[in-house]
């Protein structure tokens, strides 16, 4: 017993050796090195450094940019009058106010794949009310549905897409503000 326990300590020992044994690294440079750590002459250096995005990562969805009264800014892409925000596609949505919102036109919203969890509908420049039959639809295909203003469900919309939440927005253009124009007395 004592000779075979031996030979499978010897063998385990083997091992270890070759467990252990690595290739050199193919550079000496302090930058190419894991456990490099930056000292304060290499401040200076990194300071001029800039970062330009050439991909986004994959499959984070689509970001809302900005928005106005004619349309959308969309990943850099300009988008003009009401959209459908879909995790495959940007398209126009053939609504012209929160009325036109019906079972028709939230059809697309649960006929595609990846199937959406979430709908943030953005009604203008207040909350509307939208119908009833709209919001059971959307329940009983296990869509939850998100009302809001067009400037709340944009911001609503980027933090689910950035929680990697299969999300879909249903836009519609707030219209111009007077609220903060001045009058003279």
């Amino acid at each position: 017993m004592t000779s075979a326990g031996g030979a499978g300590l010897l063998r385990t020992a083997a091992r270890a050796v070759v467990l252990r044994a690595r290739p050199a690294p193919a550079s000496t440079s302090p930058f190419l090195s894991r456990a490099h750590r930056l000292g304060p002459s290499d401040d200076e250096m990194y300071q001029r450094t800039t970062v330009s995005v050439m991909k986004k990562e994959p499959g984070s969805g689509a970001m809302i940019y900005s928005y106005s009264d004619r349309g959308f800014n969309i990943d850099g892409n300009k988008v003009y009058g009401p959209c459908a925000v879909l995790p495959p596609a940007i398209l126009q949505w053939n609504v012209g106010t929160h009325e036109d919102i019906s079972e028709e036109s939230v059809s697309l919203f649960h006929m595609i794949e990846p199937k959406i969890e979430i709908l943030v509908l953005g009604t203008g420049a207040r909350v509307e009310r939208i119908n009833p039959k709209v919001l059971a639809l959307m329940k009983s295909k296990g869509i939850a549905v998100e009302v809001q203003d067009t400037p709340n469900a944009c911001a609503t919309f980027n933090f689910l897409t950035s929680e990697r939440r299969v999300t879909a927005a249903g836009l519609i253009p707030p219209p111009i503000s007077n609220a903060l124009e001045l009058t003279e007395e």
